[in-house]
């Protein structure tokens, strides 16, 4: 399973990352605080409409914007069967797929690939790309 506030904050924190951003630049603008950012940012608590509104504004972006990556990297994910299964526990040919260091490569439509590492049993890092990229386009990592 997929946890939303993981996504939502690996989202928030590619976007700041990109603009070359610290967290206290961030949380100023968007009138929270510095810890309360990096908790969102981590994954570890889920910002309110009204929160993530004024993050999304001080990070000059579009709610919709953030809202269509998230959907986009929830809708990859819940294409992959087997995202969190334990790589031991894998089929075999599943396994041939899977390079080194418990990463496998999955290409969704020709326009995003997705690699998945299986960091531990319960721990998978989600990263997706665009296989054409053009100027607008991010990487977003995700870990469920």
């Amino acid at each position: 399973m997929i946890l939303l506030r993981r996504v939502i904050g690996d989202a928030l924190r590619a976007r700041r990352q990109g603009q070359q951003r610290t967290l206290r630049e961030v949380s100023t603008a968007a009138n929270v605080s510095l810890g309360y950012l990096s908790e969102i940012e981590r994954g570890h608590k889920e910002p309110s409409s009204e929160l993530l509104a004024a993050i999304c504004d001080a990070l000059g972006a579009r709610l919709s914007e953030l809202l269509i990556e998230v959907s986009d990297t929830v809708a990859l994910a819940e294409q992959m069967p087997g995202v969190l299964v334990s790589m031991q526990d894998e089929p075999a040919d599943a396994a041939a797929k899977s390079t080194n260091r418990g990463v496998r490569q999955v290409t969704s439509d020709g326009k995003v690939a997705v690699s998945v590492r299986q960091d531990s049993p319960l721990k998978a890092t989600l990263r997706s790309t665009r296989v054409r990229p053009t100027e607008r386009d991010r990487d977003v990592v995700c870990a469920a």
